[in-house]
């Protein structure tokens, strides 16, 4: 279920560039929410009010308003990560956001005070000489040139965003099924990039324009009901730092369609600094199962 979902996640930012041919960044993000949330309140409505899940009332309260966090979470990841598009390449881009398990290790150091071991310690210095060559060596032209940084910023943005939902997920999921939480932090999302869109004025695509509407729904209902979905539900097995470990995967399919679809490819230099992020992630991934919790 985890390795199928990254799948579908990475094949995301591919989406997101026909998406983007035809509408700015706030309007794609907000209709891939619009469209997948809408889906699931279909679903919800028909199978009755038990698929939004049950709490005791005295939790009913904060629960309701983790799942709105969560929902303006998920609404940062998307709309930074598919703003940075326009800014750097598929490949840098997807990388970046995959660093999530870095950030959402450092949050279960400081706030759960879990133990990093040297290996771990080792793996931020060089994970950071990674995005530094990633970055800095990156000379692929984006659709908006001369703005690495900010793409790369933004994709940063996207990477911490996404883990704070996995967190934030993971305080609700005890009596709620998957559909149940994906219903509200979808819907709470797409609520957040409709408004954000109307207010900075950015319109969808004209409903004429096949390419960027294909983009929007293969991003609504492969990537997110099929691949987030997953992702959620493989909270039942996997803690936020394992799940975002997995996003391995991700840049590297990414990087793959890239590269045969529109022909990004990567410097010599920005290629190793990928690897030596890869290798990073990598070892949080075993760190993960080893760290105690004090």
């Amino acid at each position: 279920m985890l390795a199928s979902a990254q799948i579908a996640v990475g094949a995301a930012a591919i989406f997101a560039r026909f998406a983007l041919s035809g509408a700015p960044p706030l309007a794609v993000a907000a209709w891939r929410l619009i469209i997948a949330s809408a889906v699931l309140l279909v679903i919800a409505g028909v199978r009755g009010p038990r698929t939004l899940g049950r709490s005791s009332i005295p939790q009913r309260d904060t629960q309701q308003w983790i799942f709105v966090a969560a929902g303006v979470a998920l609404a940062v990841h998307f709309a930074s990560w598919i703003w940075s598009l326009d800014y750097t390449s598929v490949a840098v881009s997807t990388l970046l956001v995959a660093t999530t398990p870095i950030w959402t290790a450092l949050y279960d150091s400081a706030v759960h005070k879990r133990h990093l071991s040297p290996a771990a310690l080792g793996a931020f210095a060089l994970g950071g000489a990674g995005l530094v060559l990633v970055v800095g060596f990156n000379q692929t032209n984006p659709p908006i040139a001369g703005h690495h940084l900010l793409g790369s910023a933004l994709a940063l943005i996207g990477a911490i965003a996404i883990g704070a939902y996995f967190v934030l997920v993971r305080e609700v999921r005890e009596g709620h099924g998957t559909r149940a939480i994906v219903t509200r932090t979808y819907s709470w999302a797409a609520l957040v990039l409709l408004v954000g869109s109307l207010a900075a004025r950015q319109a969808p695509p004209a409903f004429s324009d096949a390419k960027a509407w294909g983009g929007i729904l293969a991003m609504a209902l492969i990537s997110q009901l099929l691949g987030h979905t997953a992702l959620n539900a493989s909270l039942r097995w996997f803690s936020p730092s394992a799940v975002g470990m997995s996003t391995l995967l991700e840049p590297v399919t990414a990087a793959l369609l890239a590269f045969f679809i529109f022909a990004e490819k990567l410097t010599p230099l920005a290629l190793c600094g990928g690897v030596l992020v890869l290798i990073a992630i990598g070892v949080f991934l075993r760190e993960e199962r080893a760290i105690p919790q004090a």
